[in-house]
């Protein structure tokens, strides 16, 4: 049992002073001056925020990914995502291209079992048969699974076409299951490559180049589209450009269910990175997609203040410097991806409340909340409430740190936010009812971390028939 006294709440939809009483991994009370039970532990909230744990909605934990495999396990990364304030991730099931979905389900489960935190799962869908059909249903009925990802980039490696994204979207429709996207032109990504290998520019700036935004505005409108013509809900991952959030937002005007993510790093870090002479601070940025210039960036917040972009995500997927330099001369073969998991909350914070950019109550929505509605775990997660899981941040918003590489848990030789000083930072952290990380004193043990199932059919969907059967 835990009781936490004198701090101030703050959910997605308010303000307000109470105590909150954890039992069973569960928040049993909360009110005011609530007796503590007989042998109940109690801590002093005072001039702290309590806020609901952060969920990231999109990591790589030990991902099998071009010829590597990302540096932070399962107990690294969440342990990294404790310490800044999250307390579930969503991570992604990768199979191989013609292999079983079940199968791959079972070899991410097994690495899994030693998160510190709670996790849950998304699906890859990398090829269709009869038996992606049959093994998706499989997933939604016994497997706690209520969402696949479909990559529109990666040509020759996972990239699906838009004859697999009618079937797979169609198909998790009927399910009741939401398809997540990673919207960029696969094909125009290649052409551009091969160009610009051709000329001779193998280095990490030309990354960028063969990604420009329009190849993720091209993406973003086809898959809308795509949706639009089966009447079913999308969710695209890592918007980065103010293309891609004009596209979700005409379709919201048009009375779409079109939801955005975005990554904590693409609001705060611009292409800049890639014009040093240091090839290795160069490929530390490859990622897909890649930093943009500044003036995306606007875009993006103006997108979560309004809630036509929703969630936030960090796509945590670490390479240290030997795995980089695979690429040395060949950009096409640097593993794409880059640490934030620790961060992102911090980050956020300073940037977005702190500024101006999002009130508190809208942070706790863009880090926890809306994609605990999204993918149908609210209340039960990113939820202040009696009966929720009493995965709690205790919040500083006054105390700073500058971040390093130095000092992370992340089990990466990097950070993209290397020198940044924040202000906004987690004190205690609260997963499953248990004081988990303690002001510096990590207290999470391996294996703590729960599988989340997450059930099909969340209110959109209801919404949805709804609608066809109104029409």
């Amino acid at each position: 049992m835990l009781l936490i006294r004198g701090g101030t709440i703050v959910d997605s939809e308010r303000t307000y002073r109470a105590d909150v009483l954890c039992l069973d991994e569960r928040i049993a009370a909360i009110g005011h001056d609530i007796d503590a039970p007989l042998g109940c532990q109690t801590l002093d909230a005072g001039g702290l925020l309590i806020m609901p744990g952060g969920i990231d909605p999109h990591t790589h934990m030990e991902m099998p990914f071009m010829g590597s495999v990302s540096s932070d396990d399962f107990e690294t990364g969440t342990t990294a995502g404790l310490v800044g304030g999250t307390t579930t991730i969503l991570d992604f099931v990768i199979p191989e291209v013609g292999g079983s979905l079940i199968d791959a389900w079972h070899a991410w489960a097994s690495r899994a079992e030693k998160a510190v935190t709670d996790y849950s799962f998304h699906v890859a869908i990398t090829h269709w048969n009869d038996r992606v059909s049959m093994e998706m249903g499989r997933l939604t009925q016994e497997y706690g699974v209520n969402s696949f990802k479909h990559f529109m980039a990666y040509k020759g490696a996972l990239m699906v076409d838009d004859g697999v994204l009618m079937h797979s979207i169609s198909r998790a429709l009927e399910l009741g299951a939401l398809c997540n996207i990673h919207a960029e032109n696969g094909d125009a990504v290649a052409y551009l490559q091969r160009d610009l290998l051709a000329r001779g520019l193998t280095g990490p700036e030309s990354h960028p180049q063969s990604r420009p935004p329009a190849v993720e505005g091209e993406a973003a409108q086809r898959v809308i589209a795509i949706a639009g013509l089966l009447g079913a809900p999308i969710y695209i991952v890592h918007v980065s450009t103010k293309d891609a959030t004009d596209a979700i937002s005409r379709a919201r005007a048009q009375g779409q269910r079109v939801y955005g993510e975005v990554l904590a790093q693409h609001l705060v870090i611009d292409d800049s990175v890639y014009e040093t002479d240091d090839w290795l601070r160069k490929a530390q940025h490859v990622m897909s997609p890649p930093f943009r210039p500044k003036a995306h960036q606007e875009a993006l917040w103006a997108g979560l203040a309004s809630g036509q972009l929703q969630t936030t995500a960090t796509d945590h997927c670490c390479f240290c410097a030997p795995q980089k330099e695979q690429g040395r001369d060949d950009f096409t073969k640097i593993p794409n991806g880059t640490p934030g998991i620790e961060d992102r909350m911090s980050v956020l914070w300073h940037h977005g409340v702190r500024t101006g950019r999002l009130t508190p109550m809208e942070f706790v929505a863009i880090t926890s909340t809306n994609t605990a509605r999204i993918f149908n775990i609210h209340p039960r997660k990113g939820s202040i409430s009696v009966g929720a899981d009493a995965d709690l941040v205790l919040w500083d918003p006054d105390a700073s740190r500058t971040i390093s590489a130095n000092t992370s848990r992340q089990r990466v030789d990097y950070n993209v936010y290397e020198g940044m000083t924040v202000t906004g930072l987690a004190r205690h952290v609260v997963a499953g009812g248990r004081l988990a990380y303690v002001d510096g004193d990590l207290r999470a043990r391996r294996g703590q971390g729960r599988y989340i199932e997450r059930p099909c059919f969340s209110p959109d969907f209801d919404a949805i028939r709804r609608r066809a059967a109104f029409r």
